[in-house]
């Protein structure tokens, strides 16, 4: 497979030049401790998904199988509106282009040798676009050969997490609510099942050690996610109260506090405490609180719409021996545990802009960086991944269906990789740890 470096200008071209069809996709699934450098998202880890026909994602079948059972509306809980992608800034001149590291580069190759059909990532520096180094391997598209670009939308999946965490936490430092409040006292009305939530704090739903059951690991919910049953239910809409209760129909994994286990549904409570403390949705606070001032103009939370804004590829799947198209679906499913849209360039400014304290002041950064309560693991919404060469980055990662992505940051945030596959199974961690290595280690 070929590898490339292109700088914003060309991208821009590149984007220009390609048109492909409005398709979308994402999942969740269970995610393996930080450190690993595993893939992580909302959703079980095993595959699904039927090939769509061409205008799968412009043309949603009118009949659709629904999941068993009523679907009752969460109350207040719209389908937030797609944010608006208006263009962004001129690109920058072709003379200020960099290369990648040649270290940087054969290991994105090697991403792309893999499961999945191509791979990208985009490197920036203090923040600025004219030091960014874009490199990419394989196709965005097995069709048509479609190369993968720096402006590709791509669904996010669990990097959803750390925008939720840093919403709570600026709540927290605005004196809204605390990292001790209960679950019982900020949602009176989450009724308990098999397990009762009311006495899990803020922060245990923030770190994972809420002992929540994982609703994406639910044997018929998961299913229907990622499992035999998908092509059936890839456009039904779930709603936060639905997820709650399959989850809340189990006992609890482990008492609250106990350990680290991670699960999705604590990222669903957090975002119906978001909207019982501001009135306003999770996809609302996080579009007027960070979106917006950070001109991430390729975010969004699309809610209950399947597609991507365009420019975008495809996603895959690996079902059995077959490799299937898994791009379309309804991104509820996900919520707020997992349904953002972004880019390469956007993710790299909200970490850039996070980790350098312009979101949170400092004593709420230095709790979304604490990882004392999970034995090194995992922080507020964000985790530390040490290095060979001693340096610890910074970041969180993220797979749905036919999406995986991962950015990791120096400690202030002047150093920043984001890369995604085509895939929602990177074949081997290592391929991942090789790649961080080799951009954060200076002598790789």
């Amino acid at each position: 497979m070929t590898l490339r470096s292109v700088n914003f200008s060309r991208a821009a071209a590149l984007t220009a030049a390609f048109g492909v069809l409005l398709v979308a996709g994402c999942a969740a699934h269970h995610r393996a401790p930080a450190h690993s450098a595993a893939p992580d998202a909302p959703g079980a880890r095993s595959p699904a998904g039927a090939r769509p026909g061409p205008d799968a994602a412009a043309q949603p079948p009118v009949a659709r199988t629904p999941r068993p059972g009523p679907k009752e509306s969460a109350p207040g809980r719209a389908t937030p509106p797609r944010t608006r992608h208006t263009p962004g800034p001129p690109a920058e001149p072709r003379h200020t282009a960099r290369p990648p590291k040649p270290a940087t580069a054969r290991a994105v190759r090697a991403l792309a040798a893999g499961e999945a059909p191509g791979a990208a990532a985009l490197t920036t520096r203090d923040g600025h676009r004219h030091a960014s180094r874009f490199t990419a391997a394989g196709v965005s598209d097995v069709r048509t050969d479609r190369r993968i670009t720096s402006a590709d939308h791509f669904r996010a999946g669990s990097l959803t997490k750390t925008f939720i965490a840093t919403v709570v936490l600026q709540l927290t430092a605005e004196h809204r609510l605390s990292l001790d409040d209960t679950v019982g006292r900020l949602l009176p009305g989450l009724a308990p099942g098999a397990t009762d939530p009311r006495g899990i704090t803020v922060r245990e739903l923030l770190d994972h050690t809420s002992g929540l059951y994982n609703y994406t690991v639910d044997p018929e919910l998961s299913a229907e996610l990622r499992g035999a049953g998908f092509s059936a239910h890839r456009y039904d809409t779930y709603t936060s109260d639905e997820l709650l209760r399959i989850a809340l129909s189990h006992a609890p994994a482990e008492a609250p506090g106990a350990r680290y286990a991670y699960s999705n549904t604590n990222y669903l409570v957090l975002g119906q405490i978001i909207e019982a403390v501001t009135g306003h949705t999770y996809a609302a606070e996080a579009q007027q609180r960070i979106i917006a001032p950070l001109g991430l103009s390729g975010t969004s939370f699309p809610g209950t719409d399947p597609r991507l804004p365009r420019p975008y590829g495809r996603g895959y799947s690996q079902v059995g021996a077959e490799r299937v198209d898994s791009t379309a679906l309804d991104p509820s499913r996900a919520g707020a545990a997992g349904e953002l849209v972004t880019t390469l360039g956007d993710l790299n400014r909200f970490f850039a802009s996070l980790l350098g304290g312009r979101l949170l002041p400092p004593r709420q950064l230095a709790q979304m960086r604490d990882e004392a309560d999970t034995d090194g693991v995992y922080g507020l919404g964000l985790y530390g991944t040490r290095l060979p060469c001693g340096v610890t980055v910074w970041g969180h990662d993220g797979d749905i269906n036919g999406s995986y992505a991962q950015t990791a940051a120096t400690p202030g945030g002047q150093h920043v990789l984001t890369f995604r596959l085509n895939t929602d199974q990177p074949d081997t961690p290592r391929r991942i740890h090789d790649l961080l290595t080799a951009e954060f280690c200076p002598r790789t």
